[in-house]
C-alpha cells in the first residue's frame, strides 16, 4: 500500500477512493466517543459510513472479564471478532473514524499489537471524505468470514506494574495524553471514583495539541511539541491517557518523530486513579 502522509501511517481520501473495490482492501469505522459527548457511535456509522466499511466497536471487542472499560481482549476473543467482521489476514486495512483520531489511533495500534501487518489510517477521517462530496452508503456491511491468526505483541502493552516500576527508577518516561487540568489535578476525572492528579514523574501532552483535523501533525512539529512537553528521544516512553485510548494518539505521534520503543499502558488512568495501592501526584490527590 503505496502511503503519501506521515511515514506511511495514512492514506489519503483519494487513494481510498481509487482503492475503494480492491478486494483486499478491508476498511474499518473506528469512530469512538467519549460518554460526555453524547454521541451515539454505532449509530451514526449505520446513518451514513464509507462504503463497504465494517464497525469496529472498541467496547464491545473487549475484555469483558474486567470492571476496567475498553480493555484488549485476549487473543482467541479477538481473532474471532475479525472473523465474524470478516477481517483476515493479507488484508490492507484502513481505518477512520469520525472523532478526530481518537478511535482511529486505538484501532490501528490494536490491529497492530494483534499482528495485523497492512494497517492505515484515512487522513482526515469521515469528516473530510464527507467535505470531498465522496460516495456514502447505510446499513450495516456484512463481509464474508475471515481468518485472523493472531500473533499477540505482549511487549507493546504496559501493565500497572510495568508503570510503577518506570515511575520509581525512571526506566521508562511516561507521557499522559489527558487535559492539563486533570493532569494537575484541579479538574474532576470524569469516570467516577477515580482520584485526580497524575502518575508520579510522568509529562503531559495533550492528545488535541498533536492533532489536527483528523491526522498527526507533520513530523517535525510533532517532534517540536514532544520535545517542548519533556520527551527525551533518547529514552523509552510508555504512553497513558484515561481509558488507553487517545494514549494511542501520543503513541502515533511519537512513532510519526520517528521514536520506536513507545508502549501504551492499556490501563490508563481508569485502572492508576482507582487503585488505591498506587501513588498519585498533582494538586489535589
Amino acid at each position: 500500500m503505496t502511503a503519501t502522509h506521515q511515514e506511511s501511517f495514512f492514506v489519503s481520501t483519494a487513494w481510498l477512493s481509487e482503492n475503494l473495490d480492491a478486494p483486499d482492501v478491508a476498511i474499518i469505522d473506528a469512530t469512538f466517543f467519549l460518554p460526555s459527548e453524547k454521541r451515539d457511535a454505532k449509530a451514526e456509522y449505520l446513518e451514513g459510513h464509507i462504503p463497504g466499511a465494517v464497525f469496529f466497536d472498541i467496547d464491545a471487542i473487549a475484555d469483558h472479564s474486567t470492571d476496567l472499560p475498553h480493555m484488549l481482549p485476549n487473543p482467541a476473543d479477538f481473532a474471532s471478532a475479525m472473523e465474524r467482521l470478516g477481517l483476515g489476514d493479507g488484508m490492507r486495512f484502513v481505518v477512520y473514524d469520525s472523532s478526530n483520531l481518537q478511535g482511529g489511533a486505538r484501532v490501528w495500534w490494536t490491529l497492530r499489537v494483534f499482528g495485523a501487518g497492512d494497517v492505515k489510517i484515512l487522513a482526515g477521517g469521515l469528516p473530510r471524505w464527507r467535505a470531498e462530496g465522496r460516495p456514502l452508503e447505510q446499513g450495516p456491511v456484512r463481509r464474508v468470514p475471515a481468518r485472523f491468526i493472531v500473533n499477540f505483541d505482549s511487549s507493546a502493552v504496559a501493565d500497572a506494574g510495568q508503570v510503577r516500576a518506570a515511575s520509581e527508577t525512571g526506566s521508562a518516561q511516561i507521557l499522559d495524553a489527558r487535559a492539563a487540568a486533570r493532569f494537575r489535578g484541579t479538574a474532576a476525572e470524569p469516570r467516577p471514583g477515580l482520584r485526580s492528579g497524575h502518575i508520579p514523574g510522568s509529562l503531559n501532552l495533550p492528545w488535541g495539541e498533536v492533532v489536527a483535523a483528523g491526522e498527526i501533525k507533520p513530523k517535525d512539529e510533532a517532534k517540536l511539541l514532544l520535545a517542548r512537553a519533556g520527551v527525551d528521544f533518547t529514552r523509552p516512553v510508555i504512553t497513558t491517557c484515561g481509558s488507553g485510548v487517545t494514549a494511542a494518539i501520543l503513541l502515533l505521534a511519537l512513532e510519526t518523530a520517528g521514536k520506536r520503543d513507545v508502549v501504551l499502558y492499556d490501563g490508563s488512568w481508569a485502572e492508576w486513579g482507582a487503585r488505591r495501592d498506587l501513588p498519585v501526584a498533582g494538586n489535589e490527590c
